[in-house]
């Protein structure tokens, strides 16, 4: 059966937006310093995490710290799960072909036991085909699958935010939304069918012009707080995965 979903609730602009979606500006791959909880036990829960996707994983515009992945790491470190490692790779502008490329480019060996896939923004900003975004992703997912050492359980698939709610979107929030919930349509249904847990995010990034505070700086993507939102939906469903309760 399909896991469960956790739902959440001019020409300046043209250049800045284009750069922040298409233009590669961090870093592919960050390591942070393993999160420790304050007494560990015999029995504590050892996790690699692997975080894969593009400006939203990074967490463009937003302190290293407070991108999702490692404000889900920060918040999950307890007395039972000690984070070894929160490995990102994405960059800013990257489509699903540009992700398939780096995890390829990075011969990774390692096993992970905790693995996050959220792409799929810059092949609707792009016009890329969505026939292309079907398969691609479809290949994305079994690669975070195949990472988890194939255990399902290890793997969430986060939901696309919507920018059509930003101050950068907003003349074309109609279009954008409409665009955006049919890549999040597809990439549910894919993940659905591979038995991978689902947290729809979009709904908290549709708050984003009536609470300017869950906007970055840049007025497109989201700010630390915003993202805090997002790591209170993936909590319960995250844990559940690691400890396998």
């Amino acid at each position: 059966m399909p896991k469960i979903v956790y739902d959440g609730m001019k020409f300046f602009q043209m250049i800045c937006l284009a750069a922040l979606l298409s233009a590669c500006s961090k870093e592919t791959t960050t390591i942070s310093q393993p999160i420790v909880p304050n007494t560990p036990q015999s029995d504590t829960f050892k996790v690699n995490y692997l975080a894969l996707g593009d400006s939203y994983t990074i967490g463009q515009s937003v302190a290293f710290e407070g991108n999702f992945p490692n404000q889900l790491a920060k918040v999950l470190a307890n007395d039972t799960i000690l984070f070894n490692e929160v490995k990102i790779i994405a960059t800013t502008g990257w489509t699903t072909t540009n992700l398939i490329d780096a995890i390829n480019n990075q011969n990774l060996d390692k096993k992970y036991n905790l693995v996050s896939l959220l792409n799929g923004v810059n092949n609707q900003y792009q016009n890329k085909p969505i026939e292309l975004y079907k398969t691609e992703f479809k290949t994305l997912l079994n690669k975070a699958i195949a990472l988890a050492n194939f255990d399902t359980n290890k793997v969430f698939v986060v939901s696309i935010p919507d920018y059509g709610f930003t101050p950068f979107g907003k003349n074309n929030q109609s279009t954008i939304s409409a665009q955006l919930e049919n890549y999040n349509q597809i990439n549910k249904s894919i993940t659905d069918s591979l038995n991978v847990c689902y947290v729809n995010i979009t709904p908290i990034s549709q708050m984003g012009l009536t609470n300017p505070e869950l906007v970055a700086s840049d007025g497109l993507h989201p700010s630390a707080t915003m993202y805090k939102m997002w790591v209170d939906l993936m909590k319960p469903v995250v844990y559940k995965n690691i400890v396998g309760k």
